[in-house]
């Protein structure tokens, strides 16, 4: 007869699931969480450098202890918020390309969602512009990681053109891609100092793509 392996025994971890939290490690992430959400708020409201840790720590309800037991520093803290922002906002822009059909439609529709969803937090954005001049080297690379997934949504509508066939084949789309988002965010300094409306900054934005993609539309 063949051997009959033993059952193991049952499992409590499904596979795929994250496992379960005890009651100090939850009570640990609602703290993180609460500091972040205090922090946003802050950072939103005033910008990087008049946010103090004290205050965000009487924010979330908390000692700056608790805050320093979470984060090392508010530049650990700040980027922290700026990860999790961008992730959401990239989300926001996708699902705001998915509605178009034209490369130009999927751009305008993320990039008009983009000021949507961040104007309010004007400080914060012109937070994280200042930063990327004032900041170790360390902490510029994880910026632009940060980044990242905006940057890929807008490549992403680019690319999708070129599969379309509304731009040229031989179009460079990562260049082409960083421009348009240069341009996006460097009109944020239009809304702070010249108090621009989206419907100023949408029109703004149109002209800027039209004059960076003159040439790369296919003539097919």
């Amino acid at each position: 007869m063949r051997d009959i392996a033993p059952t193991s025994a049952p499992s409590n971890d499904v596979e795929g699931e994250a496992p379960r939290l005890n009651r100090r490690q939850a009570a640990k992430v609602r703290t993180r969480q609460k500091v972040l959400d205090a922090a946003r708020l802050l950072f939103a409201e005033r910008g990087y450098e008049p946010a103090t840790i004290r205050d965000i720590a009487k924010g979330a309800g908390m000692s700056t202890g608790a805050v320093f037991a979470n984060f090392q520093d508010k530049a650990e803290l700040f980027e922290a918020v700026l990860s999790t922002d961008m992730v959401q906002l990239a989300e926001t822009l996708k699902a705001a390309a998915a509605a178009e059909s034209t490369v130009k439609g999927r751009l305008l529709a993320a990039l008009t969602a983009g000021y949507h969803a961040s104007l309010e937090q004007l400080p914060l954005v012109q937070a994280v512009v200042a930063r990327s001049w004032f900041q170790p080297v360390a902490a510029e690379m994880r910026s632009r990681e940060a980044i990242k997934p905006l940057v890929s949504v807008v490549t992403d509508a680019l690319q999708a053109g070129v599969a379309e066939r509304e731009l040229r084949q031989d179009a460079d789309v990562r260049l082409l891609g960083e421009m348009i988002y240069d341009a996006w965010l460097s009109n944020y300094r239009r809304a702070a100092y010249d108090n621009w409306t989206i419907q100023q900054l949408t029109t703004q934005i149109g002209k800027q793509v039209d004059v960076i993609l003159a040439g790369q539309l296919s003539r097919q």
